[in-house]
């Protein structure tokens, strides 16, 4: 089978990784990838929002089999465009239309739709710009810390949690009459802070069947402690040593199954993945928020857990068979350290000279923001890489990713150094 995989950056190089040791693989494509992803397959360059340039070149490279790794895309009604080619009628797609998409593209219809299927979350409200005073009012009847969400897709900056009434009334100001996130915050969901543990669950559905992936917990925030800016992951751990079989039935039959379900009975045909954020509070797991692909750097450490060939579990999918297919989880742990650029995640310096690389022993390092130029890898983004390993326990998988974090340099590397501590507390 020939795939190509739309996407950039670590999520795209762990999927692309993954399938590169599928037995059903002719040739693998990854566009634009970067220079992680060039070493399993081959990188096309190519804008993931030019429709009409992804058409061209799965004709030119007879794409048996594509898989979207971001979520603009997918809003932005990729799916759909490809499905009314007539000539496409034979290409299976790993990822849902615009009807499905919704879900990640508007957090106020993904409310409507938990409200609507039963599926647990926390306490909201939406507001669009000239309902400001409403707003702010319901804001006095909750406490703190608040918690803002632009509607739709904001780079994943769209989300602030204030300690601070009347900061939280300045910066809803700023978001539905300033446009602070552009056209993302013309409505804003506000939204009861829940006061437990994050973890996310995965989902490959095929429209009617699902499989479970294994599951993983992140760390979002910039500083140890969780502490300071919300980022798009420091590091991730899988499985998640707290979630054990009471908790992952309560997830299964409240949210998964509803969630399955409900897009069924709303007539939305979602061929793709499911993300699934929760916070779990006194055992009871509740939805934070849907992604409509898979996370990052969850990628990192759910991918080299299954047991499985990929490109089968893609087949199946795509030919509504998914119940056909054994998913299974291999029994190791799997843990992740992001390597950052200093300053992020506001502003920082792109460009520098990454040493070290084939120092790495005994861990899989995925790009996430590098760049090949004059011969050398350099830093291109705030996420530079992930150093993942997979061991028997998790303090083993913690240990070799540290260890090879202190192999790798480049001006300004910057990482977190208590990953996955405060679960191993538990």
């Amino acid at each position: 089978m020939r795939v190509l995989i739309l996407g950039s950056g670590g999520r795209e190089h762990a999927i692309a990784w993954k399938i590169s040791q599928s037995q059903k693989l002719d040739q693998l494509f990854i566009s634009p990838g970067n220079p992680g992803t060039g070493k399993v397959g081959t990188n096309l360059h190519l804008d993931i929002l030019d429709f009409p340039a992804i058409v061209e070149t799965i004709h030119t490279h007879e794409i048996d089999l594509l898989v979207v790794g971001p979520e603009a895309p997918l809003v932005e009604g990729l799916v759909d465009y490809l499905k009314e080619d007539e000539s496409l009628t034979k290409l299976k797609i790993i990822g849902p239309d615009k009807s499905g998409a919704i879900l990640e593209g508007s957090k106020e219809h993904a409310k409507s739709f938990m409200n609507r299927h039963g599926i647990p979350t926390a306490r909201h409200k939406s507001f669009s710009k000239g309902e400001l005073k409403e707003a702010q009012q319901f804001l006095n009847e909750l406490n703190p810390p608040y918690v803002l969400k632009a509607d739709g897709l904001a780079a994943g900056k769209g989300v602030l949690i204030i300690d601070e009434l009347q900061e939280a009334k300045n910066e809803l100001h700023s978001m539905l009459e300033e446009q602070k996130f552009g056209e993302a915050s013309s409505t804003v969901v506000i939204e009861e802070f829940l006061d437990g543990i994050e973890m996310s669950v995965f989902v490959l559905s095929d429209g009617v069947h699902y499989k479970m992936l294994p599951e993983a917990k992140d760390y979002k925030r910039i500083g140890e402690g969780d502490t300071g800016l919300n980022t798009g992951g420091m590091g991730a751990v899988s499985p998640v040593p707290f979630a054990g079989k009471s908790l992952m039935h309560k997830i299964e039959e409240r949210i998964i199954k509803r969630t399955i379900e409900g897009l069924k009975s709303d007539n939305v045909h979602y061929c793709g993945f499911i993300f699934i954020g929760l916070m779990i509070v006194d055992e009871e797991p509740y939805v934070i928020e849907y992604n409509v692909r898979m996370g990052d750097p969850e990628t990192e450490v759910v991918m080299p857990r299954i047991d499985a060939d990929l490109i089968e579990l893609f087949d199946a999918a795509a030919c509504g068979s998914l119940s056909n297919v054994v998913m299974k989880h291999k029994e190791e742990t799997a843990a992740t350290v992001i390597l950052v650029s200093k300053g992020y995640p506001e502003s920082y310096q792109k460009g520098h000279e990454i040493k070290g690389l084939d120092n790495v022993k005994s861990s899989i390092v995925f790009h996430a923001g590098t760049k090949e130029e004059s011969d050398s890898i350099k830093t291109n983004g705030g996420r530079v890489l992930a150093i993942t390993s997979v061991e028997n326990t998790l303090n083993l998988a913690l240990k070799q990713c540290y260890e090879n974090c202190e192999q790798i340099n480049f001006e300004g590397k910057t990482f977190r150094k208590d990953i996955g501590l405060d679960v191993l507390k538990r």
